[in-house]
């Protein structure tokens, strides 16, 4: 069967959605008795199909997850304690659109990160553009910026996203320039874009973590000014595994996930 004639012009005109059904929809119209018009819009649908999936897959792809963790995959059960409504609502993105943040502390394995990608996910889904980076490599990304002079590009993406997802805050003790840079980044997107948080320190903890109260009480300040806090306590589901004597690695674990260390 030789080629459409319509096909080196779709392909030209980068309508690859149009052109992958063309054969298809052709048949289809021959079969439905379809008119021209409604021929034409079957293939501007599929043209719209294939670039929204585009979109969706590059915005994942540039969000920077280590691994997509969606949340029906999130095992409430093993965590308690957690409002599931509470998450829900979280799910919906509306504290994307308000331009709050959400701060998640607790201990290491109980899902965290997860619940911050997940919720990134759905943010993605709808078109909200979102990164995700631990706090340890976006300072020391900032900090190598400075000698290549893409400081400027850098800080840019990190304040310009609709949602910000920094994960593993307090891992570390923030250097002088760290303080400085995390300050910037919670100044300038202070009702300007949320910002997801994630620590396994406490929240009286994190003023000693800047070294400069005055520092501190100023970027802490801005950032649970419109922010919903979720403590979550327990043990750690890894350690409740390694107690168990599981040895299945294919199990789930809430603590799965997390962000790229980009």
């Amino acid at each position: 069967m030789n080629a459409h004639p319509l096909l080196p012009k779709l392909r030209a005109l980068k309508l690859s959605g149009m052109a992958d059904t063309l054969d298809e929809r052709i048949e289809i119209a021959k079969m439905r008795n379809l008119s021209p018009v409604e021929l034409l819009a079957l293939l501007l649908d599929d043209e719209i199909d294939r670039r929204s999936q585009r979109r969706h897959e590059r915005m994942v792809r540039n969000a920077g997850f280590a691994d997509v963790k969606l949340l029906p995959q999130f095992d409430f059960s093993a965590v308690p304690e957690l409002d599931r409504a509470f998450v829900l609502d979280m799910a919906t993105c509306q504290f994307v659109v308000k331009k709050y943040n959400w701060i998640i502390c607790g201990p290491t394995g109980m899902g965290k990160s997860h619940l911050a990608t997940a919720i990134g996910y759905e943010a993605i889904k709808r078109r909200m553009t979102t990164l995700c980076v631990s706090v340890t490599r976006m300072l020391a990304d900032l900090h190598a910026s400075r000698a290549d002079g893409s400081y400027n590009g850098v800080m840019k993406r990190i304040t310009s996203c609709d949602l910000l997802i920094l994960d593993d805050f307090g891992l570390r003790q923030l250097t002088s320039a760290g303080a400085d840079d995390l300050y910037e980044i919670i100044a300038t997107r202070y009702e300007r874009g949320s910002i997801i948080i994630t620590s396994n320190r406490a929240l009286p903890e994190w003023p000693e973590l800047f070294g400069n109260p005055l520092l501190a009480s100023a970027a802490l300040d801005r950032l649970t000014h419109h922010a919903r806090v979720t403590i979550i306590k327990g043990d750690s589901y890894r350690q409740k595994q390694r107690k168990q004597g599981d040895t299945d690695t294919s199990s789930y674990s809430p603590s799965d996930g997390g962000c790229h260390a980009h």
